[in-house]
């Protein structure tokens, strides 16, 4: 397990070495295109030491690589997205951004397909702003109201990848805890469970409640994220959070354990037809 600066280093150099294999250029060749020694085109391919995004820039127009989304896709993980060539709506927000959390919106905003397991709180891109701030206050006790509304901005402003062309495929099982805990009181719960009705209608979000009845799951010991990116899925990531920090799962045999105990856990789950009949009759009984 490593945090996510390592394994950004780790994927970067990883999809370097792809990228200059598909070019059919050696590492010799590649060095000469674009002036450097073999030896820093050996480190940055096996993640052993950082590059610039400049020197990022050099190697993917050296290997010929147009696709403008895998450009930034690259320059993400180099660590300093701000550095892409456009200005991402959560740099206005960086003095109060723990770093991980910047990575976390740099992984959404790039990512095809998220699958997330929450057993306490409703995903952050289906809060309501009421049930935001409630949750952001528990979370940062000590929080002056005007970082909080920030906060909350920040992450009701993630929410604009549901509706992005194309949109995040997004697929969430919510244990029942998620619903009965009430957060914010029973006016706030009441809209957030209509704004999880409106949510699990929409084409590109596949909603799941995990019952109590399930009993014993493999989601007991906690949530977690899973990134995944279409046309680069070597850059599949898992990420675990803690009350102070994120880790960030790569390993292949770490991405398919993950992979499988979501899939274990929507098939225990109710499915997203029961699941929006569910919600539904919670909005109308209370």
């Amino acid at each position: 397990m490593q945090h996510g600066p390592a394994v950004r280093r780790r994927k970067l150099g990883a999809e370097l070495r792809a990228l200059r294999a598909e070019a059919r250029l050696t590492s010799g060749e590649a060095a000469r295109l674009v002036g450097w020694h073999q030896s820093k085109i050996s480190r940055i391919e096996t993640g052993t030491s950082g590059v610039k995004p400049a020197d990022v820039r050099l190697l993917l127009d050296a290997y010929g690589v147009s696709d403008p989304r895998l450009r930034d896709l690259m320059l993400v993980l180099a660590g300093s997205d701000e550095n892409t060539g456009r200005h991402h709506w959560w740099h206005a927000y960086r003095g109060i951004l723990p770093p991980d959390y910047s990575d976390f919106i740099s992984l959404e905003s790039q990512a095809d397909a998220m699958r997330t397991l929450e057993t306490s709180v409703v995903p952050g891109l289906l809060q309501t702003p009421e049930y935001a701030r409630a949750v952001t206050r528990a979370a940062t006790r000590g929080l002056d109201d005007a970082g909080l509304d920030a906060l909350v901005e920040v992450r009701l402003a993630r929410q604009k990848v549901l509706r992005a062309d194309p949109p995040l495929e997004f697929s969430a099982v919510l244990d029942e805890a998620v619903l009965r805990r009430e957060i914010g009181g029973p006016e706030v719960m009441a809209r957030q469970l209509e704004r999880l009705v409106e949510a699990a209608r929409l084409p590109q979000v596949r909603l799941q409640i995990l019952p109590f009845g399930a009993g014993a799951h493999v989601g007991v010991t906690g949530s977690f994220v899973i990134f995944s990116f279409s046309s680069t899925p070597d850059l599949d990531v898992v990420v675990l959070d803690h009350l102070t920090s994120s880790l960030h799962l790569e390993r292949k045999e770490d991405l398919q354990a993950y992979a499988e105990a979501f899939n274990s856990l929507q098939i225990q789950a109710l499915s997203p037809e029961d699941t929006l009949d569910y919600l539904a009759g919670t909005v109308v009984g209370g």
